[in-house]
Protein backbone atom coordinates (compact mmCIF):
# COMPACT_ATOMS: atom_id res chain seq x y z
CA UNK A 1 0.00 0.00 0.00
CA UNK A 2 1.64 3.34 -0.88
CA UNK A 3 1.78 5.77 1.74
CA UNK A 4 -0.36 8.34 -0.18
CA UNK A 5 -3.21 6.60 -0.59
CA UNK A 6 -6.34 6.36 1.98
CA UNK A 7 -6.10 4.10 4.86
CA UNK A 8 -8.98 1.79 5.77
CA UNK A 9 -10.33 2.90 8.75
CA UNK A 10 -9.24 -0.98 10.15
CA UNK A 11 -6.00 -0.31 9.61
CA UNK A 12 -6.01 2.99 11.38
CA UNK A 13 -7.25 1.06 14.04
CA UNK A 14 -4.40 -0.82 15.01
CA UNK A 15 -1.99 2.05 13.54
CA UNK A 16 -3.60 4.22 16.88
CA UNK A 17 -1.93 0.59 19.02
CA UNK A 18 1.34 2.57 21.21
CA UNK A 19 2.81 -1.63 20.55
CA UNK A 20 3.21 -0.99 16.50
CA UNK A 21 6.03 1.14 15.24
CA UNK A 22 5.34 3.51 12.51
CA UNK A 23 8.66 4.05 10.93
CA UNK A 24 11.37 2.31 9.21
CA UNK A 25 9.35 -0.13 7.46
CA UNK A 26 11.42 -2.44 5.95
CA UNK A 27 10.82 -6.24 4.40
CA UNK A 28 10.71 -8.52 7.47
CA UNK A 29 12.50 -12.06 7.00
CA UNK A 30 9.97 -15.47 7.17
CA UNK A 31 9.02 -16.00 11.05
CA UNK A 32 8.59 -19.14 12.52
CA UNK A 33 5.50 -19.81 10.62
CA UNK A 34 5.24 -24.07 11.74
CA UNK A 35 5.82 -22.82 15.67
CA UNK A 36 2.88 -20.04 15.65
CA UNK A 37 0.55 -22.81 13.74
CA UNK A 38 0.98 -24.84 16.32
CA UNK A 39 -0.57 -22.45 19.24
CA UNK A 40 -2.77 -21.62 16.98
CA UNK A 41 -5.25 -24.62 15.05
CA UNK A 42 -7.65 -25.09 11.92
CA UNK A 43 -11.05 -27.45 11.84
CA UNK A 44 -11.49 -27.45 8.16
CA UNK A 45 -9.70 -25.61 5.11
CA UNK A 46 -7.70 -22.62 6.31
CA UNK A 47 -4.80 -20.52 5.26
CA UNK A 48 -2.08 -17.62 7.09
CA UNK A 49 -0.61 -14.52 5.68
CA UNK A 50 2.26 -12.55 7.24
CA UNK A 51 1.37 -8.96 8.57
CA UNK A 52 3.54 -6.57 8.39
CA UNK A 53 2.21 -3.87 11.02
CA UNK A 54 4.44 -1.03 10.02
CA UNK A 55 3.55 -0.76 6.45
CA UNK A 56 0.24 -3.19 6.32
CA UNK A 57 2.09 -5.58 3.53
CA UNK A 58 1.11 -9.00 3.61
CA UNK A 59 3.50 -11.81 2.41
CA UNK A 60 4.49 -16.08 3.26
CA UNK A 61 0.76 -16.50 2.23
CA UNK A 62 -0.17 -20.08 2.34
CA UNK A 63 -1.85 -21.36 -0.81
CA UNK A 64 -5.43 -21.84 0.38
CA UNK A 65 -5.65 -18.34 0.10
CA UNK A 66 -6.30 -18.56 -3.80
CA UNK A 67 -8.41 -21.66 -3.75
CA UNK A 68 -10.82 -20.54 -0.92
CA UNK A 69 -11.32 -16.84 -2.27
CA UNK A 70 -10.72 -17.59 -5.73
CA UNK A 71 -7.90 -14.80 -6.39
CA UNK A 72 -5.92 -15.03 -9.29
CA UNK A 73 -3.11 -13.70 -7.24
CA UNK A 74 -2.07 -13.14 -3.98
CA UNK A 75 -2.53 -9.86 -1.89
CA UNK A 76 -0.25 -7.63 -1.43
CA UNK A 77 -1.79 -5.48 1.57
CA UNK A 78 -4.07 -5.93 4.57
CA UNK A 79 -6.92 -3.95 2.50
CA UNK A 80 -7.32 -6.53 -0.25
CA UNK A 81 -7.87 -9.20 2.66
CA UNK A 82 -10.72 -6.50 4.34
CA UNK A 83 -12.20 -5.88 0.78
CA UNK A 84 -13.07 -10.10 1.48
CA UNK A 85 -15.00 -9.17 4.08
CA UNK A 86 -19.05 -9.14 4.02
CA UNK A 87 -19.75 -5.12 4.11
CA UNK A 88 -22.47 -5.73 7.35
CA UNK A 89 -19.45 -7.05 9.75
CA UNK A 90 -16.83 -4.45 9.03
CA UNK A 91 -18.72 -2.33 12.02
CA UNK A 92 -17.86 -5.77 14.18
CA UNK A 93 -14.43 -6.10 12.83
CA UNK A 94 -14.30 -2.77 13.60
CA UNK A 95 -15.20 -3.50 17.17
CA UNK A 96 -13.59 -6.45 17.40
CA UNK A 97 -10.03 -5.13 16.85
CA UNK A 98 -10.45 -2.09 18.89
CA UNK A 99 -11.26 -4.53 21.83
CA UNK A 100 -8.52 -6.63 20.81
CA UNK A 101 -5.80 -3.57 21.63
CA UNK A 102 -7.66 -2.44 24.68
CA UNK A 103 -7.21 -5.69 26.22
CA UNK A 104 -3.81 -6.05 24.73
CA UNK A 105 -2.91 -2.23 26.92
CA UNK A 106 -4.75 -3.54 29.83
CA UNK A 107 -2.47 -7.02 30.10
CA UNK A 108 0.42 -4.79 29.02
CA UNK A 109 3.13 -4.10 26.69
CA UNK A 110 5.45 -6.71 27.96
CA UNK A 111 3.09 -9.84 26.95
CA UNK A 112 2.01 -8.57 23.73
CA UNK A 113 4.08 -11.90 22.19
CA UNK A 114 2.05 -14.30 23.97
CA UNK A 115 -1.45 -12.79 23.45
CA UNK A 116 -3.49 -14.22 21.11
CA UNK A 117 -6.88 -12.88 19.76
CA UNK A 118 -9.85 -14.82 17.52
CA UNK A 119 -13.20 -14.00 16.30
CA UNK A 120 -15.18 -14.90 13.39
CA UNK A 121 -16.65 -12.75 10.09
CA UNK A 122 -17.86 -13.81 7.17
CA UNK A 123 -15.63 -13.58 3.96
CA UNK A 124 -16.30 -13.83 0.31
CA UNK A 125 -15.69 -18.06 -1.18
CA UNK A 126 -14.92 -18.39 -4.70
CA UNK A 127 -18.18 -19.12 -5.37
CA UNK A 128 -19.07 -15.76 -4.73
CA UNK A 129 -20.98 -16.36 -1.72
CA UNK A 130 -20.23 -15.22 2.17
CA UNK A 131 -18.92 -18.10 4.64
CA UNK A 132 -18.55 -17.63 8.24
CA UNK A 133 -14.38 -17.76 8.91
CA UNK A 134 -12.62 -18.09 11.97
CA UNK A 135 -9.56 -15.42 12.38
CA UNK A 136 -6.69 -16.24 14.76
CA UNK A 137 -4.04 -13.50 15.45
CA UNK A 138 -0.76 -13.08 17.09
CA UNK A 139 2.13 -11.29 17.26
CA UNK A 140 5.54 -12.64 16.61
CA UNK A 141 8.34 -10.01 16.19
CA UNK A 142 8.95 -6.84 17.96
CA UNK A 143 11.71 -4.38 17.23
CA UNK A 144 13.98 -3.27 20.55
CA UNK A 145 12.01 -0.80 21.63
CA UNK A 146 9.50 -3.16 21.93
CA UNK A 147 7.08 -2.18 19.31
CA UNK A 148 5.49 -4.87 17.02
CA UNK A 149 6.45 -5.27 13.86
CA UNK A 150 4.65 -8.57 12.68
CA UNK A 151 1.95 -10.61 13.42
CA UNK A 152 0.61 -14.31 11.46
CA UNK A 153 -3.58 -14.07 10.83
CA UNK A 154 -4.57 -17.57 10.01
CA UNK A 155 -8.11 -17.75 8.57
CA UNK A 156 -10.59 -20.69 9.09
CA UNK A 157 -13.35 -21.46 7.12
CA UNK A 158 -16.30 -22.90 9.79
CA UNK A 159 -19.39 -22.86 7.73
CA UNK A 160 -19.35 -26.19 7.85
CA UNK A 161 -19.79 -26.25 11.41
CA UNK A 162 -21.59 -23.36 11.94
CA UNK A 163 -23.12 -20.32 10.35
CA UNK A 164 -23.74 -18.76 13.34
CA UNK A 165 -21.51 -15.48 14.37
CA UNK A 166 -21.28 -15.33 18.29
CA UNK A 167 -20.40 -11.52 17.73
CA UNK A 168 -17.67 -12.44 20.70
CA UNK A 169 -13.65 -11.59 20.86
CA UNK A 170 -11.48 -13.81 22.94
CA UNK A 171 -8.27 -12.83 24.07
CA UNK A 172 -5.94 -15.65 25.44
CA UNK A 173 -2.72 -16.24 26.30
CA UNK A 174 -0.14 -19.01 25.06
CA UNK A 175 3.15 -20.13 26.11
CA UNK A 176 3.94 -19.45 29.52
CA UNK A 177 0.64 -16.84 29.40
CA UNK A 178 -3.18 -18.68 30.66
CA UNK A 179 -5.02 -15.70 29.49
CA UNK A 180 -8.82 -16.19 29.18
CA UNK A 181 -10.76 -13.18 28.25
CA UNK A 182 -14.32 -13.73 26.37
CA UNK A 183 -15.70 -10.09 25.37
CA UNK A 184 -19.16 -9.99 23.78
CA UNK A 185 -19.72 -7.04 21.32
CA UNK A 186 -22.88 -7.27 20.34
CA UNK A 187 -24.95 -8.43 23.68
CA UNK A 188 -28.18 -7.71 22.05
CA UNK A 189 -27.81 -10.65 19.37
CA UNK A 190 -26.25 -13.16 22.06
CA UNK A 191 -28.80 -14.87 24.93
CA UNK A 192 -27.01 -16.25 28.10
CA UNK A 193 -25.88 -19.66 27.27
CA UNK A 194 -24.95 -22.90 29.52
CA UNK A 195 -21.36 -22.48 28.33
CA UNK A 196 -21.23 -19.33 31.59
CA UNK A 197 -21.66 -21.91 34.07
CA UNK A 198 -18.19 -23.44 32.68
CA UNK A 199 -14.83 -23.67 35.20
CA UNK A 200 -11.62 -21.93 33.22
CA UNK A 201 -10.12 -25.78 33.65
CA UNK A 202 -13.62 -27.16 31.43
CA UNK A 203 -12.62 -24.20 28.34
CA UNK A 204 -9.36 -24.95 28.44
CA UNK A 205 -10.55 -28.71 27.99
CA UNK A 206 -12.85 -27.42 25.60
CA UNK A 207 -10.46 -25.41 23.36
CA UNK A 208 -8.31 -28.75 23.28
CA UNK A 209 -11.09 -31.02 22.30
CA UNK A 210 -11.94 -28.09 19.36
CA UNK A 211 -8.08 -28.89 18.13
CA UNK A 212 -8.41 -32.89 18.28
CA UNK A 213 -6.58 -33.73 21.03
CA UNK A 214 -7.34 -37.05 21.93
CA UNK A 215 -8.00 -37.79 25.83
CA UNK A 216 -4.70 -39.17 26.72
CA UNK A 217 -2.70 -36.11 24.83
CA UNK A 218 -5.07 -33.88 26.84
CA UNK A 219 -3.69 -35.07 30.45
CA UNK A 220 -0.59 -34.76 29.99
CA UNK A 221 -0.87 -31.24 28.03
CA UNK A 222 -2.88 -30.25 31.47
CA UNK A 223 -0.88 -32.56 34.11
CA UNK A 224 -4.29 -34.77 34.86
CA UNK A 225 -4.68 -37.64 35.05
CA UNK A 226 -7.13 -39.20 31.92
CA UNK A 227 -9.33 -40.13 34.55
CA UNK A 228 -9.83 -36.25 35.32
CA UNK A 229 -9.92 -35.19 31.71
CA UNK A 230 -12.86 -37.49 31.03
CA UNK A 231 -14.51 -36.17 33.85
CA UNK A 232 -14.00 -32.99 32.83
CA UNK A 233 -15.84 -34.11 29.47
CA UNK A 234 -18.75 -35.67 31.08
CA UNK A 235 -19.68 -32.57 32.55
CA UNK A 236 -18.83 -30.20 29.88
CA UNK A 237 -21.06 -32.24 27.70
CA UNK A 238 -23.54 -32.03 30.32
CA UNK A 239 -23.58 -28.39 31.14
CA UNK A 240 -23.73 -27.55 27.07
CA UNK A 241 -26.30 -30.22 26.39
CA UNK A 242 -24.21 -31.47 24.28
CA UNK A 243 -24.79 -35.47 22.86
CA UNK A 244 -20.77 -35.75 21.43
CA UNK A 245 -17.47 -34.02 20.90
CA UNK A 246 -18.47 -32.73 17.45
CA UNK A 247 -21.65 -31.23 18.81
CA UNK A 248 -19.57 -29.54 21.61
CA UNK A 249 -17.05 -28.45 18.68
CA UNK A 250 -20.11 -26.62 17.20
CA UNK A 251 -21.24 -24.57 20.47
CA UNK A 252 -17.86 -23.85 21.76
CA UNK A 253 -17.88 -21.91 17.82
CA UNK A 254 -21.13 -20.27 18.19
CA UNK A 255 -20.45 -18.99 22.07
CA UNK A 256 -17.33 -18.07 21.45
CA UNK A 257 -15.16 -20.04 23.25
CA UNK A 258 -12.49 -20.86 20.64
Amino acid sequence: MQNSEKEHPLIEIWNSYPGVRKNDKKTLQRPPIERIIGEMFAIGKFYYYVLNLTNSTVSHHHENILQLHGLKKYPENLKEVIDLTHPDDIPFVMKAEQTVIEKMLEIGLDHQLFIKSSYCFRMKTANGSYELFHHQAIPTLEDENGHIIQSINIHTNIHHITKQNPYTVLVSGIGPRNDFHQIKIEDELLSKHSCMNLTKRETEVISLIAKGYSGAEISKMLILSEHTVRTHRRNILAKTSSRNSKELVKKAFEWGLV
